[in-house]
């Protein structure tokens, strides 16, 4: 299985890069994986919300095949403790997902385009973050969930 990070628009801080890459490079040992960035949408300020996460949905859409699994990270998604997401994705290699995507949309969230296409969505909280700080809660979420699933000492009950 491959498992990607979609993304609208660059990590700025450099804090949450480093920390990004700090779980990239831990990752690879166990998975698949690709953080894969859109750029951001232009002249926004000319755009209405629907117009931007439309535009967005474009971007996001060219990305995806009809073979994919589609996760996205939205605020009203399923909450997942750390062990029932790694659970999940044990479920998805065993039932022989050949390429689950986990998507962070932009500051609007995501147009019902991507929403129709999507196989389902998932929350990190019932807290708002940055989507910037997303990224790096969620990869080390992701390395805390195969960790686990290694039966490695990370993870503590």
């Amino acid at each position: 299985m491959k498992i990607t990070l979609l993304v609208v628009g660059k990590t700025e801080d450099k804090y949450l890069i480093e920390g990004i890459d700090k779980y990239l490079k831990r990752l690879k040992h166990y998975i698949n994986f690709s953080l894969l960035v859109i750029p951001d949408v232009k002249n926004t300020k000319n755009l209405t919300e629907a117009q931007q996460k439309s535009k967005e949905a474009e971007l996001i859409l060219k990305q995806i095949s009809n073979l994919d699994t589609v996760i996205l990270m939205d605020e009203k998604g399923k909450k997942y403790t750390s062990v029932l997401f790694s659970n999940y994705l044990n479920k998805q290699m065993i039932g022989s997902v050949q390429h689950l995507i986990f998507v962070i949309g932009g500051p609007y969230g995501f147009d019902e385009s991507v929403y129709q296409r999507a196989t389902g969505s998932m929350s990190l909280s019932d807290m708002t973050f940055s989507h910037q700080m997303v990224r790096l809660f969620f990869v080390e979420q992701l390395y805390r969930a195969f960790s686990i699933l290694k039966g490695e000492p990370y993870h503590h009950e």
